[in-house]
């Protein structure tokens, strides 16, 4: 059995950054801790931080009842006024928001300043777009697809300016893009799929086509997690999802010579490690 892990697998900066955060909150921070939400979408980190005390506050009505103590934003970031509210509570407020994804919220709110209508490619459902919906100052429109951005109706005069949400796929978005590049209104492209992301996705790509079987390991409300998992499926009919190592079932895998494993970008080194180790000893 060979098995081929990818080098890109596990934390990228921005989740590494914002869980480094709360673990020096913890240590050194005003009691008690809070992050906005999951700190990053895997429940074993969560879980972790939780038997430090840190508490999830879960929805703005939940933020309206903190008094003293730390909030943390988390690496998705959230919208301008929920920070706001969050300021004025007269807690500490610590922004752990992944510099790129900061770097779309300063584009959002520019584009509304110059009149210019903000277009997102992403998940309108994610909690990193409703960030950077929550910093524009304009009009503004998420989309998920080319047909979605072809339905879209631009006021004549109009510039649009084209985002993507940091997780999203770089071929589908370089797809929109050439889309956006034939409308009829004028505007321009800003591609904000992160780097980590797209390194991450192209080695998954490359790993899933060479092997029998592939492994892809994150949190099931990861969104970069489930994408890297639809990549992989479109190149190895047998890929396989799971969270730890209590999901995977070697059964089907007595027939494959060779494996590759992935992981998100929320996935702990440890839980990699242990799944790889478990794969090599195990097959």
């Amino acid at each position: 059995m060979e098995v081929i892990t990818a080098k890109s697998a596990g934390f990228c900066f921005g989740v590494k950054r914002a869980v480094d955060e709360v673990k020096t909150q913890i240590q050194k921070g005003v009691k008690p801790v809070y992050t906005y939400g999951p700190i990053i979408h895997n429940e074993q980190v969560v879980d972790s931080l939780s038997r430090q005390g840190v508490r999830v506050i879960r929805s703005e009505e939940e933020l309206s009842q903190i008094r003293e103590g730390t909030i943390i934003i988390r690496s998705h970031g959230v919208p301008k006024r929920i920070q706001d509210k969050m300021e004025s509570l007269g807690v500490h407020v610590v922004d752990a928001t992944c510099p790129f994804v900061k770097k779309i919220h300063d584009i959002a709110r520019k584009a509304g300043e110059d009149g210019d209508v903000l277009i997102i490619a992403g998940n309108p459902d994610h909690p990193e777009v409703q960030g950077i919906v929550g910093w524009a100052t304009g009009e503004v429109h998420v989309i998920e697809s080319a047909e979605d951005l072809e339905k879209l109706q631009i006021p004549e005069g109009k510039k649009a300016v084209l985002v993507a949400q940091t997780t999203f796929n770089k071929l589908k978005f370089e797809y929109i893009v050439e889309i956006f590049a034939r409308t009829s209104y004028y505007g321009y492209v800003v591609n904000t799929v992160c780097n980590a992301t797209d390194e991450r996705q192209t080695e998954a790509r490359e790993i899933a086509q060479k092997v029998d079987a592939m492994v892809v390991i994150g949190g099931r409300h990861s969104s970069n997690t489930q994408k890297l998992y639809h990549i992989c499926s479109e190149k190895c009919a047998n890929t396989y999802f799971i969270e730890t190592l209590v999901d995977l079932d070697l059964k089907p895998f007595q027939s494959y010579s060779r494996v590759g494993i992935t992981a998100g970008a929320s996935t702990p080194n440890s839980i990699i490690e242990e799944v790889t180790e478990h794969v090599r000893i195990k097959l």
